[in-house]
């Protein structure tokens, strides 16, 4: 209990004193009207009257804190005062309210401490023992007090009285003395205690906030409790939203894993949010119990895997493609040389005047399929060892404008709109030769995809932050969209793969070429094709 509730409770506690006081000297006078002569009567009533209004003033000055001190102390001087003067209206020696000294010392001592309750029973002592001694000699009579009824005890009786009230004065001082250390103590550690647990449950507050995963808690009926900052943000939804609502509102997903529950449980779920993409999320699933061991709910930790869900499937095509690049760079080295004997000596034997004309029409689909042949070489040993990027500072928009321009004319762009949307004076890092060959393989797909009249756009943005190991890093994103059909998911699955191709006269080496020189350059390549149409390639670069 702090000191200002116990003083609050020690002036109420004086109040219902002074009150009992009060009625049962008015109810013990109307029974027996020769208990106390009328003057004494009229004192005793008075001064319980008046310290009942006392401790009532008091009571409302405590709502003003900087007054508890002395109020505090006024109090402990006013019951020494009060029960003096009551003695001295009542025959003193004779007078029943002796004990209301115990209370001075009890309130000096829980109020002000073990000191202060000494030194209250001190003059507590020697209040009494001058009043006792002073009604004995005769002194207190101009006052009314007799010496009749002193003398009639003797002098030992006197002594003795005082005595044993001085023992209980000291043995009530130090009784309550200790109890108010003991108290105060336990009050202390109470408080460090609680200074404590207040200090951890901030710091549990804060962690809970700022994880870098989301947090939630579920009731054993499935209610959400506690939903932290990394769920609002995914979910686009509040804690006071989502507080005490069913965990299938938000997760369906988890709903069957919660309900099975028997232990710590990791998985993985497809979240599909509103108006939002399916989303990949890993969690980690706890029961938790309260102090009884009751069970209490869940502890969900849960994390959107989709970034890592991408990295994983690059790294694996990386593998793969690297494996098969190797392995194939080896073979197309070893069948160009047989294809450039085979093709010299078709040649040779075409140009032979005894080759009748039938077989020369033979001869020439044999060099032209080996002239395609070549070139699929060529193409391959480009992409399963292209060149080191030799980079350089473009001006994109001009770029893009030159390429626009050789194209104006080509028979494939008469039915299709080009626009280059890029900023002026964007400025990417960049091998030109190797990013030009990138443009102009997306710009033909652009072309093939588009079945009639299209449109295809060129923009480019910097960003201070992206995906793909790019954040917080400030790279260059420069997309080609365009506005044919969709792209299938069964092809969007292998666009990059090489020799994979749904062109009829395709190499399947495009694409394949495309993410090599951007992988070279240290950037990535994405693909987006919602199904309503559209396809847009957007090329991540650092700056």
């Amino acid at each position: 209990m702090n000191p200002e509730r116990r003083l609050h409770l020690f002036i109420y506690a004086r109040i219902l004193v002074a009150f009992l006081l009060l009625v049962s000297t008015i109810i013990l006078n109307l029974q027996e009207p020769v208990a106390i002569d009328d003057h004494s009567y009229v004192g005793v009533v008075r001064l319980m009257a008046f310290s009942f209004l006392f401790s009532l003033v008091s009571l409302f000055f405590l709502r003003f804190v900087r007054f508890h001190p002395f109020i505090t102390y006024l109090q402990t001087i006013w019951d020494l005062l009060f029960v003096t003067a009551l003695l001295l209206v009542t025959d003193g020696i004779s007078s029943p309210y002796s004990f209301l000294y115990l209370l001075s010392i009890m309130n000096a001592g829980v109020l002000l401490g073990r000191r202060d309750a000494f030194y209250t029973a001190s003059l507590c002592g020697i209040l009494y023992g001058a009043i006792v001694d002073f009604q004995y000699f005769g002194l207190m009579s101009p006052i009314g007090m007799s010496q009749v009824s002193a003398r009639q005890m003797g002098g030992m009786h006197i002594f003795y009285n005082i005595f044993m009230n001085l023992i209980g004065f000291y043995l009530t001082a130090f009784i309550t003395g200790h109890l108010s250390v003991t108290a105060r103590k336990s009050e202390e550690a109470l408080r460090e205690k609680s200074v404590d647990y207040e200090e951890l449950e901030r710091l549990s507050s804060s962690i809970v906030s700022n994880v870098d995963s989301g947090l939630l808690t579920i009731t054993p009926n499935g209610s959400i409790r506690v939903f932290n900052r990394y769920a609002e943000e995914l979910t686009g939804t509040t804690q006071a939203e989502m507080y005490n609502e069913p965990l299938n509102l938000i997760f369906p997903g988890l709903t069957a894993v919660v309900e099975e529950l028997d232990g710590v449980t990791s998985g993985e779920f497809v979240w599909e949010g509103h108006g939002r993409e399916p989303t990949a999320l890993g969690y980690t699933a706890v029961p938790f119990a309260d102090m009884h061991g009751d069970p209490a709910g869940v502890i969900i930790n849960f994390k959107d895997l989709t970034a890592i869900k991408r990295m994983e499937a690059a790294l694996k095509q990386k593998d793969r493609l690297a494996t098969l690049g190797e392995l194939s760079a080896r073979m197309a080295h070893e069948i160009r040389n047989p294809l450039a004997s085979i093709s010299g000596s078709v040649q040779l034997l075409a140009e032979h005047g005894t080759i009748t004309e039938s077989d020369q029409r033979l001869l020439t689909i044999i060099l032209r399929e080996a002239g395609r042949l070549n070139t699929l070489i060529t193409d391959f040993l480009e992409y399963a060892r292209p060149p080191s990027p030799v980079k350089q500072n473009i001006q994109l928009r001009e770029l893009i404008d030159e390429l626009l321009l050789l194209y104006a004319s080509d028979r494939r762009f008469e039915c299709i709109e080009l626009a280059n949307l890029v900023p002026v004076n964007m400025i990417i890092n960049a091998d030109p030769h190797q990013f030009r060959q990138v443009l102009i393989n997306l710009l033909h797909n652009a072309a093939e995809a588009i079945v009639a009249n299209g449109r295809v756009e060129i923009g480019g943005h910097f960003k201070l932050s992206g995906d793909d190991g790019y954040q917080k890093k400030p790279v260059a994103i420069v997309a080609v969209s365009n506005n044919g059909p969709a792209i299938p998911a069964e092809a969007m699955a292998h666009l990059f793969e090489p020799f994979w191709t749904t062109k009829r006269e395709g190499t399947g080496l495009g694409l394949a070429i495309i993410y090599r020189i951007i992988e070279g350059h240290g950037g990535s390549i994405r693909v987006e094709s919602p199904p309503q149409g559209g396809c847009t390639f957007s090329i991540v670069l650092p700056v």
